[in-house]
């Protein structure tokens, strides 16, 4: 297991300790991303997608895969914080761990885009800058594009053709992490609320209690996670609805063991999107809010 290391809050100046997670890589080797010491710690004011994700290449098979960016929450202030991680630099064809850190930092939500931004270090299927603004690219991608943009066209189309929308950016797929025990848990949880957008996720200070359920709190979002082996029952639902609706914030819950029958009619009647998660880390949605939730292109 990786020791943890000391990471200087930014707003406070409180050194919190730190340990880098360990992912699976395919082909069953552990993987982490290469934290870069030397660089300072960036405040995290704004949420992106290049944010969230960061390209590590496994030692052992060489294989370069997405996993979530390492960030801490400041167990004084609650700032939360992006730690900077070595970029994958291109090397006589291949890529090899840069020592230049430089793109990890920047002021505000910056330091995704310099991790995330270049082509090695995208979130799965994001595009380039070029190809999310499809009328730009498409005029200045042939020859014929500037000439139309002379004629008073956009992107190659005349002007009174406007261009057609442009495609949204899909999601990408979500990196389960294997439930060993209630921590697991609690972050996989986060994790998933992450990658369904929700920003400044942050989980209680301490190890969860096993036999009792977690709550997870973000902007706009009261979330409960039941690590036991018990199913959630009317009352565990009423209650994250009551603190969401004191919060005036989407309630969610989360729980390992399912629920009961009452649970789910309740949930249903009063909108709460319900989850279930298996040992392998992957949240189900178990009824229509959740469905809703999750959206279609998940």
């Amino acid at each position: 297991m990786a020791e943890a290391v000391p990471v200087r809050c930014p707003a406070c100046l409180r050194e919190n300790g730190y340990t880098a997670p360990v992912f699976p890589c395919a082909c069953g080797s552990p993987v982490h991303p290469p934290l870069d010491l030397s660089a300072p710690p960036v405040q995290l004011t704004h949420r992106t997608w290049s944010d969230t994700w960061v390209t590590v290449r496994c030692t052992s098979c060489g294989r370069e895969s997405e996993w979530p960016h390492p960030e801490l929450g400041c167990g004084s202030c609650g700032t939360v914080v992006l730690i900077p991680v070595h970029p994958l630099e291109r090397v006589d064809g291949e890529y090899e761990y840069g020592s230049d850190a430089g793109t990890a930092g920047g002021a505000g939500g910056a330091a995704g885009a310099g991790v995330g931004g270049s082509a090695p270090g995208s979130a799965p299927g994001s595009a380039p800058a070029a190809a999310a603004r499809p009328g730009q690219g498409e005029g200045q991608g042939s020859g014929s594009g500037s000439g139309a943009a002379g004629r008073g066209g956009t992107g190659g189309h005349p002007a009174h053709i406007p261009p057609p929308p442009a495609t949204p950016v899909p999601r990408p797929a979500f990196r389960p992490v294997t439930i060993r025990t209630a921590r697991d848990a609690v972050a996989t949880a986060a994790l998933y609320l992450r990658w369904l957008g929700f920003r400044d996720v942050r989980q209680p200070d301490g190890r969860p209690i096993p036999s009792a359920a977690v709550d997870l709190r973000a902007p706009g979002l009261v979330a409960q996670v039941d690590p036991t082996t018990a199913p959630a029952g009317l009352r565990a639902v009423e209650c994250v609805w009551l603190n969401g609706l004191t919060a005036s914030a989407t309630s969610v819950y989360f729980s390992l063991a399912g629920y009961t029958k009452e649970a789910r009619a309740r949930a249903d009647e009063l909108g709460i999107p319900l989850f279930v998660m298996d040992l392998t880390g992957m949240p189900q949605p178990v009824n229509d809010p959740a469905e809703a939730l999750v959206g279609p292109d998940a």
